[in-house]
């Protein structure tokens, strides 16, 4: 098992499938020594636990699980372009959207989810920038998707 698979393990987590595209692109793609995801939603088995703006039909406490979800599934897209996460160096960047109500202000605190995540699977590793961003509707009405480049060797 790989080191990642056993963290992995320790927090009750396992890599998902990588997610079907929902149109016409690719989970992920290498470009010299760094692996980008597409934007992933939180699917689980191939649906969404839910839909709707943050803010209304989605409390930020949910978001920011479902963003946890998101960071998983890059995760496995990220996997799939690189053999092995233990090959991961850094997270250098997370961009996480957030279909909110016009006045939700808390993208921050959903787009925690993921970055906790990455936090605690890769340690110092780990720490990355970071977009927030509000926006009026996602793919499918999914409330949150998240995208994210990492380093590799």
């Amino acid at each position: 098992m790989s080191a990642v698979a056993a963290r992995l393990a320790e927090l009750g987590l396992t890599l998902p499938a990588v997610a079907k595209p929902v149109a016409a692109y690719i989970p992920s793609i290498v470009s010299g020594d760094l692996v980008y995801t597409a934007g992933q939603l939180p699917f689980i088995d191939g649906a969404l636990p839910a839909t709707g703006k943050v803010g209304g039909e989605v409390s930020p406490e949910d978001a920011a699980g479902y963003a946890r979800i998101c960071a998983l599934n890059a995760l496995a897209a990220a996997e799939d372009a690189i053999g092995s996460l233990d090959r991961v160096t850094r997270v250098v960047k997370a961009v996480v959207f957030v279909a909110s109500t016009p006045d939700f202000t808390g993208q921050p605190a959903v787009a925690n989810g993921a970055s906790q995540l990455l936090g605690e699977v890769f340690g110092e590793a780990g720490q990355h920038v970071r977009s927030a961003v509000g926006v009026a509707v996602l793919p499918l009405d999914s409330p949150v998707e998240v995208e994210l480049v990492l380093e590799f060797h």
